[in-house]
């Protein structure tokens, strides 16, 4: 079925979580539905605040001022991200005590005549996608442990209790960025996509995370849901939630 023709329903939520003060995360959702973004922002309360505050709003500026020209998507979101990450840098200069700012960001974003779904993301903030009973993570990564998985020094369950597992090998704020991962989706009626930061994934396992979505129809209440969840089994971290619903 064509994308366009596929109403998308959707809500966020971002919460700092039973043991910080701060809400280092950020999140935006396009009123019209035709992006979302979630940021998960380190370097202290204020730089990490700072950090996913400046990727949000730069990205949201960057793709508003591009939707509607005859870039491709790839590029356009590229941009966006290369410009957030310009922004972090030109406010460490100016700000020697942000000078180790960062943040992840993953956006989501449904563009052109067919509404294509687009995935672009730095960092270990995830998008995932229900389909039907299955849930996908459908990015990977930038972090020490996923490429230790990848290449066979550590299982999944070592992984989960891994002291190096929040080092990240990439995030924006870094002279060093090597690249954005960005793809295309399919996405069919019924279908789940969840933006999330890592205070979800730490908290709670793929499995709970697939049954929440499954369970909660209404996006808001599965929002809700989530947050709760991970607050039940600690809440150690900020969490950050958008779940879009096709």
């Amino acid at each position: 079925m064509p994308a366009e023709s596929l109403q998308r329903l959707f809500s966020g939520l971002t919460d700092p979580g039973l043991l910080r003060a701060n809400n280092q995360d950020a999140y935006y959702t396009d009123p019209a539905g035709r992006f979302f973004i979630v940021a998960d922002g380190m370097g202290g309360h204020a730089g990490g605040q700072e950090a996913s505050r400046l990727a949000t709003v730069t990205i949201q500026a960057r793709l508003e001022a591009g939707w509607h020209t005859d870039i491709a998507s790839p590029q356009l979101l590229e941009q966006a991200f290369l410009a957030a990450n310009e922004a972090i840098l030109k406010d460490q200069h100016r700000h020697p005590e942000r000078a180790d700012m960062g943040t992840t960001a993953v956006v989501l974003a449904f563009r052109g005549a067919d509404s294509q779904p687009w995935c672009a993301h730095v960092g270990d903030s995830r998008l995932y996608q229900l389909h039907g009973p299955q849930l996908a993570q459908v990015t990977e990564d930038h972090t020490w442990v996923a490429r230790a998985i990848r290449e066979g020094e550590l299982t999944e369950s070592q992984s989960r209790h891994h002291p190096w597992r929040h080092v990240l090998s990439q995030c924006l704020g870094r002279e060093d960025l090597l690249q954005v991962d960005i793809q295309a989706l399919q996405v069919a009626p019924g279908d789940r996509l969840l933006l999330c930061s890592d205070g979800l994934t730490e908290e709670l396992p793929d499995r709970l995370i697939a049954s929440h979505l499954k369970s909660m129809r209404v996006c808001q209440t599965a929002a809700e849901s989530l947050v709760d969840a991970a607050k039940e089994r600690g809440g150690r971290d900020n969490i950050t939630v958008v779940v879009v619903a096709i």
